[in-house]
């Protein structure tokens, strides 16, 4: 039997942090051990308090996780105008994916945070069927024919 290690076989997980406060969330990323946020919103502003981006990067650097963010893996406005509206998802994820093409370099980049320590995708959607995020993991576990598992937290 083939021994896999840590580069081999990785966990990605997701979250989104709707409905629920800065403490909760942050007892939960260290309950999954979750070691690095990375912020795949377009614009990391939130009128909820603790989850924009300054804010939310010292909020996690005080409890040892990392936070990076990749902007060009965010939904473009026009996508999330759209799909708010309409609640066409099947357009929207159709449209992200072409979006997604355009995005090589930021997918390799995700691919390598990801493999250095244990991640977590954020965005603000609760429901990961409803965010981007979940076709960002998907996209990345498929880089480079590594097995990455996508776990939604």
């Amino acid at each position: 039997m083939e021994n896999l290690s840590i580069s081999s076989y990785k966990t990605v997980y997701t979250t989104g942090y709707e409905g629920r406060k800065i403490e909760e969330f942050i007892e939960y990323l260290n309950a999954y051990n979750i070691q690095r946020i990375v912020d795949v919103r377009e614009i990391p502003l939130s009128r909820k308090k603790g989850f924009s981006k300054s804010v939310l990067r010292q909020r996690l650097a005080d409890n040892d996780i990392d936070y990076i963010h990749i902007k060009a893996l965010g939904s473009p406005s026009y996508l999330r105008k759209k799909v708010y509206q309409d609640k066409d998802f099947d357009y929207f994820f159709e449209k992200y994916g072409e979006h997604l093409e355009t995005c090589s370099k930021e997918l390799e980049e995700l691919y390598e945070i990801v493999n250095e320590k244990l991640s977590c995708l954020l965005c603000f959607e609760k429901e990961y069927t409803n965010c981007h995020r979940s076709a960002v993991a998907n996209r990345v576990s498929r880089i480079n024919g590594i097995s990455f598992e996508v776990k939604h937290i």
